[in-house]
């Protein structure tokens, strides 16, 4: 059934997932954490109490930057993705990615209270996939169905070797 419409997906179609809210929150998340350290930071001013210390202009640079850096950290958040086609299914996490085919794989899983969608393999491994959360709601729920249908469509597939 090359080629058929399964579950509104196409054998033949790659499913491309990204999570939706948390990429708002971070990245609002992290311009205010910038700002707020470039004010903190350009306030930095005179001296530091009642010693002979100031702050000088390489203080006020470091706290800039120390912000940046932050920000840089919550968007590590807005990384994650799923991506996968009748081959198989490719994961990036926050930390690390996985590319499986779809013969490791034995069901896709997003169990009721879970956050996130999660890959269950042959082996009892669970391989999550923060790119599908539940904050995302019927997004998350036609990305797990999409990802099944692709799933369940290898499986009839007969053997090739």
């Amino acid at each position: 059934m090359a080629g058929g419409r399964l579950g509104g997906v196409t054998e033949s179609e790659a499913v491309r997932l990204r999570p939706q809210r948390i990429r708002v929150v971070c990245w609002s998340l992290a311009a205010a954490v910038v700002v707020l350290f470039t004010l903190v930071g350009t306030g930095l001013r005179g001296p530091t109490g009642e010693g002979a210390a100031t702050f000088q202009r390489g203080d006020q640079f470091a706290m800039i930057g120390l912000g940046v850096l932050g920000a840089l950290v919550i968007l590590l958040f807005t990384r994650p993705a799923v991506e996968a086609d009748a081959r198989g299914i490719r994961v990036r996490n926050v930390l690390g990615s996985y590319d499986l085919p779809w013969e490791v794989v034995r069901t896709v899983r997003f169990d009721r209270g879970s956050a996130w969608a999660s890959l269950e393999l042959h082996d009892d491994d669970l391989v999550p996939m923060l790119a599908v959360q539940a904050v995302d709601r019927e997004r998350a729920v036609a990305g797990v169905r999409a990802l099944r249908a692709l799933h369940a469509a290898h499986q009839r597939q007969p053997a090739t070797g």
